[in-house]
């Protein structure tokens, strides 16, 4: 198998896993959001160190440790970008707790031209008249929602924002997907088990008083694993092909909150979907015209 077809395999199972990882969380809708997301921090924690471990990447961790104190400037990003992944973490968790899940589809689905925009905020991109268009008719469907059921898609909006800030602060940050989520988890842990300790002081958790507490241990394992195989894949193929599997996984989450979860989807929810699908699809046409022209002048 090539190098590229491996890359297709993985990255295509990673957006796989976060596609489906609304039925994860409806297992253990009992429990507190917040419970729900600390453990999630906990034993992502533990997975990824006990990895460490057993892939004998201990040196890996000690030199990685050693750059952040030696570079202030990218530990303080990284605990930045520890805070805005833990936030949309905790919010994706409610979303699928409070019957959101179409919102969350909604936000993966603008969560890449969210990343296009602050690029051009702040990495002062530029573009052209076709993705410019494609930016437009995002922008057109949110507001059509929002102007037609009276309601911002806040949800939506958090998601996307957020996931977007996390991916430009870690341009920023040099580390591998291991140790950075290692390092992330890390930071925000001793916030995580002092949180647990005090909802267990105040009768708060669930955690070990009902039958399916088993399932949370699995929070660590659904994060890493996903995370080590778009590492893998995004090392082997295109820029272009990655865009393009990266709407496996809100396409995923559509399909659940409608068939499997039976969330209302209305005339407005379609043409604000089809308003971003359309903009999707053509700003994705213009970037892989781009990358052929590119390739082909090499």
């Amino acid at each position: 198998m090539s190098e590229e077809k491996k890359g297709i395999l993985y990255t295509a199972a990673a957006y796989f896993m976060w596609g489906v990882l609304p039925m994860y969380w409806k297992l253990v809708q009992d429990f507190n959001p917040y419970e729900s997301l600390f453990h999630r921090i906990i034993w992502s924690f533990v997975f990824v160190i006990l990895l460490v471990a057993v892939t004998n990447k201990v040196t890996h961790f000690k030199n990685a440790w050693r750059y952040l104190m030696s570079h202030p400037k990218e530990s303080l990003l990284l605990t930045l970008a520890s805070i805005v992944i833990t936030f949309n973490w905790g919010l994706f968790i409610y979303a699928v707790h409070s019957g959101h899940v179409l919102q969350a589809s909604l936000g993966y689905y603008i969560n890449p031209l969210m990343s296009i925009a602050l690029g051009f905020l702040v990495l002062k991109e530029r573009f052209n008249k076709l993705e410019t268009f494609a930016i437009f008719l995002v922008a057109v469907g949110v507001f059509y929602m929002t102007f037609s059921i009276g309601d911002f898609p806040v949800i939506s909006f958090l998601l996307a924002l957020s996931f977007a800030l996390y991916g430009l602060i870690k341009k920023f940050v040099h580390l591998d997907a291991l140790m950075s989520i290692l390092f992330e988890t890390m930071i925000t842990l001793p916030f995580a088990l002092l949180a647990i300790f005090y909802m267990t002081s105040q009768h708060q958790t669930h955690f070990l008083h009902a039958n399916d507490s088993y399932i949370l241990l699995l929070s660590g394992i659904i994060t890493a694993v996903p995370l080590i195989c778009f590492s893998a894949g995004a090392k082997r193929i295109s820029l272009s092909i990655i865009g393009l599997l990266q709407y496996i996984g809100p396409t995923l989450m559509l399909l659940q909150g409608i068939f499997l979860y039976h969330e209302p989807f209305s005339t407005t929810h379609l043409i604000t979907f089809l308003c971003i699908w359309i903009g999707l699809i053509a700003f994705s046409y213009s970037k892989v015209t781009q990358f052929r022209k590119m390739r082909n002048l090499k």
